[in-house]
């Protein structure tokens, strides 16, 4: 995969508020360069050998491949799950100066 390649990373997180106080860190840390909140989702799954069930939100976002890696510790480091979800697409085809803003946001910049 290329390291420009765009990216949708998918993260479950436990409410709307916890979502875009993630999403604010990750945008401001060019971790993504912009982040999307579904603010309710309600999640069926198995956790330590049980059915669950909860209501959580979603973060969206968008990154390339060679942001991801910092993207993930980041998250890791910031959510308050044991193990929490994040997945990342590869976007196959886009609007070229969408996907161009994408890499040149996710870039480390001086400020």
């Amino acid at each position: 995969m290329h390291p420009q390649q765009t990216l949708f990373v998918y993260v479950t997180i436990g409410s709307a508020p916890e979502a875009g106080t993630l999403a604010r860190t990750l945008v401001q840390e060019r971790l993504l360069a912009c982040a999307n909140i579904i603010p309710a989702i309600h999640s069926i799954y198995w956790w330590q050998g049980k059915m669950e069930e909860s209501n959580e939100a979603v973060l969206v976002g968008k990154t390339t491949q060679h942001r991801y890696p910092a993207l993930e510790a980041r998250v890791r480091q910031l959510h308050p799950y044991e193990t929490p979800c994040i997945t990342a697409l590869p976007i196959t085809a886009g609007f070229a100066p969408f996907l161009q803003w994408v890499a040149h946001e996710t870039q480390p910049h001086q400020e």
